[in-house]
Order: C-alpha cells, then sequence, then structure tokens
C-alpha cells in the first residue's frame, strides 16, 4: 500500500520539461546533457528541442526523448575574426526573426505536449509566460568591445523575464568565469550550478600525446580544422584529432606521420569522448566555456585557441593565460612549437561542487498566474 502511495506521488510530482539549446556550436547543447539526464534519474519527462548540430548531438545521446526542431538562428561567423561584431549586428533582423518564430513554436509546443516548464541555454526565444522558464547562461555580461555596456544591459533585460537563472558556475572565488557570470549589483533571480560538465575523470592508461577537439560554427571550425592539419604534421606522438562535425555515421580515419600517428573522427558522443579525453595527456582546442568546464572536471592541460573574433572566448583565454593556468595563442598565429608552452602552466582543475537538481526542479512546481492546466502523466 504504502508503495503504492509513493509510486502515485512521484507520478505526480513528475514534470514534462523542454530544453532548448541555443546551436552555436556543440557547447549549448553538451553542457544540457547533466541537465537532461538529472530530469530522466528524477522522475521527470524531458523533451528536447533545438536545431542543427546541437539538435542531432542530443538525440543521439538521448535517443528516447521526444525532440522538436525549433527554428535556426543561423548564426555563422565572419571570415575575418575583425568583422565579427559587424557581421552580428547585420545578421540582427534575421536573429529577432528567427526568435519571433520561436516564441510561436515553443507556445505550440507547450500546449501540444502539455508542457509544465522550460529550460532555455541561450535561445531567447524559448519563453512563455503562463509556464516557469529558466535561462542558462554564463555571460551575465556579454562581452563585445566597446559595446559591452549595451550588449550586457540588453542581455539581463532578457534574463529578467524568466523565472530564474541558472549560471554555470561558482559562485565566490576562485570561479572560471570571471566578469562574465558575475555582477556586483542585481537584482535577477541567479543560482550558481557549479560547473557542468557530461564527463567524469578516471585513472585510465594515457593512449594520445595530445587530442584535439574542434566545435563552433562555420567558417571558422573549418579554418581552425585546416590549419591544424598542416602544423601538426611534424608532431612527435599519437595524435587523436576530432572535427566536431555532427555527421549520420561516425568515421574514423588513421594516417601515419613522420614522428607519430594521426586518428581522425568526425565526432564522438559522450562516451567514447569521456573515454578519449581520460587517455589524453595535453588537449588542443578552442577556448568556449563549456570545454573549460570538462577540462577543468577532466583535471587537463590545454592549449587554447579562441575563435578569431569572439569576445568571450578571447577573454577566457587571456584570463586563463594570466592565472598561469592554460596558455592561448591566436588562430593565425598557431604554429608547432606554441605547444610547448603548456608545460609551464598548471592545467585546469576541477571544484568539488554537486548541482542541487531537485532544489533547482523545484522551480516548475510553481503556479503562474494565468497558467494553463498541465498533464503530470509521463506518457508522451
Amino acid at each position: 500500500m504504502q508503495l503504492g502511495f509513493c509510486f502515485f506521488t512521484t507520478m505526480q510530482n513528475s514534470k514534462r520539461i523542454l530544453v532548448a539549446p541555443l546551436n552555436w556550436g556543440l557547447g549549448h547543447a553538451t553542457r544540457c546533457i547533466p541537465i537532461i539526464q538529472a530530469l530522466l534519474d528524477q522522475g521527470h519527462q524531458p523533451f528536447i528541442a533545438s536545431d542543427g548540430v546541437a539538435l542531432s548531438l542530443l538525440q543521439k545521446e538521448f535517443p528516447n526523448v521526444p525532440s522538436f526542431e525549433l527554428p535556426s538562428y543561423k548564426i555563422t561567423y565572419a571570415e575575418k575574426g575583425k568583422n565579427f561584431k559587424i557581421k552580428m549586428i547585420w545578421d540582427s533582423p534575421k536573429v529577432m526573426k528567427a526568435m519571433a518564430l520561436e516564441k510561436k513554436a515553443v507556445k505550440k509546443l507547450v500546449k501540444e505536449q502539455q508542457l509544465d516548464g522550460i529550460i532555455s541555454d541561450n535561445r531567447l526565444g524559448a519563453y512563455y509566460k503562463k509556464v516557469p522558464c529558466v535561462f542558462i547562461t554564463h555571460q551575465l555580461n556579454v562581452l563585445s568591445g566597446n559595446t559591452t555596456w549595451m550588449s550586457s544591459k540588453a542581455h539581463q533585460k532578457i534574463i529578467k523575464k524568466f523565472d530564474a537563472c541558472w549560471v554555470p558556475d561558482v559562485e565566490g572565488k576562485p570561479n572560471l568565469t570571471g566578469k562574465l557570470g558575475h555582477l556586483k549589483k542585481s537584482k535577477l533571480k541567479i543560482a550558481y550550478l557549479g560547473p557542468l560538465s557530461r564527463f567524469e575523470k578516471k585513472e585510465l592508461p594515457l593512449v594520445y600525446d595530445l587530442m584535439v577537439l574542434l566545435s563552433g560554427p562555420e567558417p571558422q571550425r573549418t579554418f581552425l580544422e585546416e590549419k591544424l592539419l598542416e602544423e601538426l604534421t611534424q608532431f612527435e606522438g599519437n595524435i587523436l584529432f576530432v572535427k566536431g562535425k555532427i555527421e549520420s555515421e561516425q568515421t574514423v580515419e588513421e594516417q601515419q606521420l613522420s614522428k607519430g600517428r594521426i586518428t581522425l573522427y568526425n565526432f564522438m558522443q559522450s562516451e567514447t569522448l569521456q573515454t578519449a579525453l581520460n587517455q589524453s595527456k595535453k588537449v588542443l582546442c578552442r577556448s568556449g566555456y563549456t570545454t573549460v568546464m570538462d577540462l577543468a572536471k577532466l583535471e587537463k592541460k590545454a592549449f587554447f585557441i579562441p575563435t578569431p573574433g569572439q569576445y568571450e572566448q578571447e577573454y577566457l583565454g587571456k584570463r586563463l593565460q594570466k592565472k598561469g593556468i592554460v596558455p592561448y595563442c591566436n588562430q593565425e598565429d598557431f604554429t608547432l612549437s606554441e605547444l610547448d608552452r603548456m608545460d609551464k602552466f598548471s592545467g585546469l582543475t576541477q571544484f568539488e561542487t554537486t548541482s542541487d537538481f531537485s532544489g533547482l526542479f523545484t522551480v516548475f512546481s510553481k503556479v503562474k498566474e494565468n497558467s494553463e492546466p498541465t498533464s503530470t502523466s509521463l506518457s508522451t
């Protein structure tokens, strides 16, 4: 009798939650993996909504979770880093149009799927006023050069309409985001999750001297891939090169170098990637924040090449180099000899934090004014 009551209570408390990461590289999608897993572990029913490679990656990770395609922001980088801001401004009408379409699509999903809440990772239009909505970001301040004050205020204004803002970092010092994820004064409803990572550190034999891990929007991902393949031909040792191209089938190719070997994958899923990272002595990658969190969890020595023109990645690269943790250089300046600098830096170390997801998910138990009745059933 007691067991039946507990099961009924669990069913009654279960929520149907939409998880919607931005399709800007793979970082927003990958850091949603532990959140989706936490929803499943606690008896909730997650739904996935995104577009492009972000959606493809999460569909591969959670093939049994219902998923939906949202309108694409069609974000691409300028071919030259110095034109990054100009291109973002130029593309802003296109983004605004996509956000409007996204709002309509999300509203429709809430009604059709009887959703109880939304978790948006930087999708500005993934919001519906009649259900509790959470915004995930590590950028409370949005760096944009001499317009940082304006872009930060605009972003904070959007965040303010959400019921909570989850920042994947620690609140105090030391922390990973610095001024990106911390405000001196704020009226936002901020909760610090601690760094989020889908990975676990494991003591495995080292197989690779260097792992190259690429991600990010085109065309800069391809530019870096081509440059690194050319520069690394004289590398001494074994290289694992993951291109970060999410395709229907995984491909593997091995090539002999003059002083070593390189193994090339188009992409890896979480479990295989976790093993590969644990088996790698050093990592060469972008300085995207999700990658920083992953490498901190695995306590890796790394070398960063920020995406040209992306102020956030440049800031993180400079900050971690200044602290003696990870060296970096600009994409156009990279040569093989740059990797020797890694030995002089401490490498990343993990923060011993545990996200209290059961407490965080209580936001979805709150009934909003004029809210529509939602289902508590786990059926889809």
